[in-house]
């Protein structure tokens, strides 16, 4: 399971407190009295035998006496009562308990011995369970606190994700004493249902949330880690502390998180930081910023916290001179923009509206030191003035001396506060950090190396031949055959001796507990400079992803950089390719001249653990004649952008709207992103393709999108203008409808605009029910896959 009834977390209707109780000190006390002082708008129902009326509300004995399902119930009450109180919950119809309290003891086999019952006892119900151990589910904007807090949580834009609950009461503490809010507060305790995978993959649709903020330990699956965390990367700031571990692995995480578009924190104190730059404010619209201060040694402070952080000071154009020197002539041009010691705070304002029609002066950052002439409230009440000239963001720091209506009063205009210049750069540099992260998700990466079906058969031949003999290892002859088939040239013999101007990479394949595959990457002198690469990727690899990987190594400038991003992506083919290769080892020498691999070594069995990543499925190709023309049909594929650009660019604007329901013209970049680079876990898009591959022409896509829990699966097909009337729509969507079939997707659905007659017409004649929706205008498509799971109700 994933987000399903999650919504029934963040937004229930009715709330009933299992447990509920006036006894100081116990669980049922600290859930009643924060949730009751919480201003929910709908019925809260406690619930003990013991009580006939808590703070003049009616006390039900049971869960049968309620008026009616609550659609979340919190459960303050022992183990050995979870799964009869969760199953008489399902039974009634509610959506998902909060097991709070129970501290997390995974070594206690009787409590985890409930834990299993109480699974058992939801699953029929499809019923969700947060802990145990949970401190609890928040939302403040709606008072629906479902837990014990140990601090007030006030309404702002972030959200906050952690197994543990000492580190979220200390974050709730931290953030309550500097008027700071949330989105969401999840404490998931023992993570033995949702787990943070689950409520990423619903925040990463959460209007509510701006940013989210997570604090783990491990990921328990690693595919739908990646995933979510990859989609909720995509729309908006996923700030990650991995917390309590020191192993290993640790690297492998800051890859995993790299690969999703994750900025990782080191220390409490940055993620802390965030929740101010990004709960108040909006990020960064620049990766470069400009420094208004009035004093000198504040300039210098500024200055070094920049460069600490790794930030950029932004160069001016002499546009931006000339501005800024008509409208402030007493400052000290440049950047930082020194006001002088008697700057006033209209000077800040006029600093700001000089600089605001130059965008290369990128975000402003104001850092003050309090003066006669320019006391803090005064600055701060002329920035809210001007907060409008300063669209690339602006964020303030004032050494620690804000007073709490000043600083109240920039918070409510979305102005955040910093009491340090270390604090702000860094805080910003995070921004930047997710910024180009995302922009690397975005890149669209070079086509696959040229592949022939053959040489995949070959490959796949050999090693299957050598399972069925019993063989599980291959070296040496055996081993270069199968990885000659991708391209990979391997020499005979030993690498021989190490030289100064050589890098020698040890790459190993390993099984990681929760990654599965990985890609491990050692070097073993680079140019001279010994062991200054030790990093770890996920297949799939492309150029554009070997590259980002190369880059770290300090000599990479001096590398030949086609060749071995080539060698590492053919490695990554052969691993995605041969499901049967379950490790690997070999040696890549890499000179300025040459790459050569030396002893290789692969290691086979019939099955082994998925890819964390599903790699782009080359099976579900297909080459066929049609009307004339020799099309394939395939999955997208992220070099798939600038055909797909021409195939919207083909399309009449009457078509374009009818598909996309409103006017579009064109897509920029980022729109031909996300439809071409894809994730094949939970997305499919099959085109229709014809010529060569440097002239490749796009006819038509059908595409499907599941939910995560891969229930419904939601369709639209779309085909180029000329080609319509061809049948080319009815191929597409019949290998659409067959895809889902095989994932055990249950339903698919589709919406078309009523005048869409060719839509509704091909929908019919595919089998789907036509169906009316809420728009008048709009029909919808229905069509059941799969017969409903015994699991199911």
């Amino acid at each position: 399971m994933t987000v399903r009834n999650l919504d029934a977390l963040f937004s229930p209707k009715s709330i009933a407190v299992i447990g509920a109780s006036l006894r100081a000190g116990s669980i049922g006390e600290m859930v009643w009295s924060r949730l009751s002082q919480a201003k929910f708008a709908g019925p809260l129902w406690p619930v003990n035998p013991k009580h006939r009326q808590l703070d003049n509300v009616a006390v039900f004995a049971g869960i049968h006496d309620l008026p009616d399902a609550p659609t979340v119930a919190v459960l303050c009450t022992p183990p050995s009562t979870w799964p009869e109180l969760v199953r008489q919950l399902g039974e009634r119809g509610t959506r998902a308990v909060v097991i709070v309290g129970q501290a997390g003891d995974k070594q206690n086999q009787a409590v985890n011995g409930w834990t299993s019952r109480t699974l058992i006892a939801a699953r029929p119900f499809l019923l969700r369970v947060v802990g145990p151990a949970s401190l609890g589910v928040m939302t403040p904007s709606t008072g629906a606190i479902l837990g014990a807090p140990s601090s007030p949580v006030a309404v702002g834009g972030v959200a906050w994700v952690s197994a543990s609950n000492a580190l979220t009461n200390g974050v709730l503490g931290w953030a309550n004493a500097r008027g700071l809010g949330f989105s969401r507060v999840v404490a998931l305790g023992d993570e033995a249902d949702v787990d943070v995978g689950d409520i990423l993959d619903f925040l990463a649709s959460d209007a509510r949330t701006r940013a989210v903020l997570l604090a783990v330990e491990s990921v328990r699956m690693a595919r739908k880690f990646m995933s979510a965390a990859r989609a909720a990367a995509r729309n908006k700031p996923v700030l990650v502390l991995r917390t309590g571990y020191n192993d290993p692995f640790d690297a492998l995480y800051s890859a995993a998180f790299r690969r999703a578009g994750l900025v990782r924190v080191d220390s409490l104190d940055d993620l802390l930081d965030e929740i101010e730059t990004l709960g108040v404010g909006r990020v960064a619209a620049s990766d470069r910023a400009t420094v208004i201060t009035s004093d000198r040694g504040v300039s210098a402070l500024a200055v070094d916290a920049f460069a600490a952080a790794g930030d950029s000071l932004a160069l001016w154009s002499d546009a931006a001179r000339k501005a800024v020197a008509a409208a402030l002539p007493e400052a000290h041009l440049g950047n930082p923009l020194q006001l002088g010691d008697t700057a006033t705070a209209s000077d800040f304002g006029a600093a700001l509206e000089a600089l605001a029609p130059h965008r290369e002066t990128g975000t402003a950052f104001v850092v003050h030191a309090p003066t006669h002439s320019a006391p803090v409230a005064e600055v701060a009440r002329m920035l809210i003035a001007q907060k409008s000239h300063a669209y690339r963001g602006l964020l303030a720091c004032f050494f620690g001396c804000v007073d709490v209506a000043t600083r109240d009063a920039l918070h409510a205009e979305g102005i955040p506060v910093h009491t340090t210049p270390q604090r702000l750069a860094r805080a910003f540099a995070r921004l930047v950090d997710y910024r180009q992260g995302r922009e690397l998700l975005m890149q669209t990466p070079d086509g696959p190396l040229p592949q022939a079906a053959a040489a995949l058969d070959s490959a796949q031949a050999q090693v299957s031949a050598a399972l069925a003999a019993g063989v599980a290892e291959l070296d040496g002859e055996r081993a270069s055959r199968v990885l000659g088939q991708f391209g990979i040239v391997v020499k005979a013999g030993p690498p021989g001796t190490r030289s100064d101007d050589a890098i020698e990479i040890d790459v190993r394949l390993l099984n990681h507990r929760v990654f599965g595959p990985v890609f491990e990457f050692r070097t073993a002198g680079a140019l001279g400079l010994p062991d200054s690469l030790h990093e770890f990727a996920f297949p799939p690899l492309n150029p554009l992803l070997a590259r980002d990987l190369v880059m770290r190594s300090p000599r990479a400038r001096e590398l030949p950089a086609e060749s071995l991003l080539n060698a590492l992506t053919a490695l990554s083919n052969a691993v995605c390719e041969i499901e049967q290769i379950v490790a690997l080892r070999l040696t890549v020498r890499v000179t300025r001249q040459a790459v050569v691999v030396y002893e290789p070594h692969l290691t086979l069995a019939a099955h082994r653990t998925p890819l964390a990543i599903q790699p782009y499925p080359r099976r579900l190709e297909e080459t066929l004649e049609w009307n004339g023309l020799q099309v394939t049909v395939r999955p997208i594929r992220p070099d798939d952008e600038t055909a797909h650009s021409a195939f919207v660019a083909a399309m009449t604007p009457e078509d374009l709207r009818l598909r996309f329901f409103s006017s579009v013209r064109s897509f920029d970049h980022s729109q031909l992103a996300r439809m071409t680079q894809i994730d094949y876990d939970r997305e499919m898009a099959f085109i229709a393709v014809t010529g060569e591959s440097n002239a490749m022409q796009t006819l038509g896509v059908a595409r499907a999108i599941a939910d995560p829990d891969n229930e419904t699966a939601e369709f639209a097909v779309a085909v180029r203008s000329d080609q319509k009337g061809r049948r080319l729509g009815m191929l597409l969507l019949a290998r659409i409808i067959a895809y889902c079939k095989s994932r055990g997707t249950r339903w698919l659905a589709g919406e078309a605009l009523r005048e869409n007659t060719g839509m509704i017409a091909l929908a019919r004649r595919c089998g789907f029910q036509i169906t009316p929706t809420e728009d008048p205008g709009v029909v919808g498509f229905r069509m059941r896959l799969t017969d409903a799971d015994p699991a199911r109700p």
